[in-house]
């Protein structure tokens, strides 16, 4: 695998100024070896749209389900694992979904979640596949992101003050719910009911996985340094109830126990480590 990593290449592209509430991140991987890369991707809560140039990828559910992407393909929110492969002359570039701003392009921010979609059904029509066909002919990576930004401004929709304020909610001692319903005298059902409209998950979904991600981070520092893992001490620094609950979301998210993450974690992707 280390002398074919020279032939993969992969990296992220930041969100220039003006895109950064609509996207978190570009990302890029090519495989110009003579097998197949694996990979696995980590939760990350965004809905993604994928190009897919050359050779079609396969992304592959926790449940081992194998979906072939053509030309382009819209999947999330992410709430679990999955593993992607790239075969032989294989490229794909994807964007990640900030937040609301899926909801703001197709109105639907859940539309994904169960069933990976070709974007052109969410509008009755082509106009992806078209935008699919001329960002074939680009050669440079930040050129395509360059053509999708320009492509994305028709569709951005003025963004909703809830779920503005809900994506924007930072104070971890307070109940963003609560908090929200209050700053808009509205019951606290409708802003959760917001809330999973425009961000496509509830507020307990998140807070559970910014736990487990909380968790993923830690292992990782850990592992990159010369400490030794003190799982008890990951337990109580990310607010686990007990090493039993750290296993289930481990499971849950990832379908690997916290020590088989630590042992296969340089083939896994983390979309949120920054």
């Amino acid at each position: 695998m280390a002398e074919n990593e020279k032939h993969y290449k992969n990296f992220k592209i930041a969100a220039p100024g003006g895109y950064e509430e609509i996207f978190s991140h570009f990302y890029f991987a090519e495989n110009t070896t003579g097998e197949t890369i694996t990979k696995t991707l980590l939760p990350s809560y965004q809905t993604i749209l994928i190009f897919n140039f050359g050779t079609p990828a396969s992304l592959y559910s926790i449940q081992k389900t194998e979906l072939k992407v053509d030309k382009c393909l819209v999947l999330g929110p992410i709430k679990q694992a999955f593993t992607y492969s790239l075969p032989a002359n294989s490229g794909i570039l994807v964007a990640n979904f900030k937040d609301d701003a899926f909801y703001n392009f197709f109105g639907n921010a859940a539309v994904a979640e169960h069933l990976p979609v070709n974007p052109d059904d969410l509008l009755d029509e082509n106009c992806f596949t078209s935008l699919w066909a001329q960002l074939n002919k680009i050669e440079d990576i930040n050129d395509r992101v360059a053509y999708i930004l320009e492509f994305s401004k028709p569709y951005l929709k003025q963004r909703n003050v809830i779920a503005e304020q809900l994506a924007n909610f930072k104070d971890t001692n307070l109940n963003p719910i609560k908090s929200v319903a209050d700053l808009q005298n509205q019951t606290e059902r409708n802003i959760q009911l917001n809330h999973k409209k425009h961000l496509g998950y509830t507020a307990k979904e998140i807070s559970r996985y910014q736990r487990f991600l909380k968790a993923v981070k830690l292992i990782q520092s850990i592992a990159s340094s010369s400490n030794k893992m003190d799982w008890f001490d990951i337990i109580n620094e990310c607010g686990f109830y007990d090493q039993s609950q750290l296993i289930h979301d481990f499971k849950h998210y990832i379908n690997l126990s916290p020590t088989k993450y630590l042992k296969f974690q340089q083939n896994i992707c983390n979309p949120k480590a920054e």
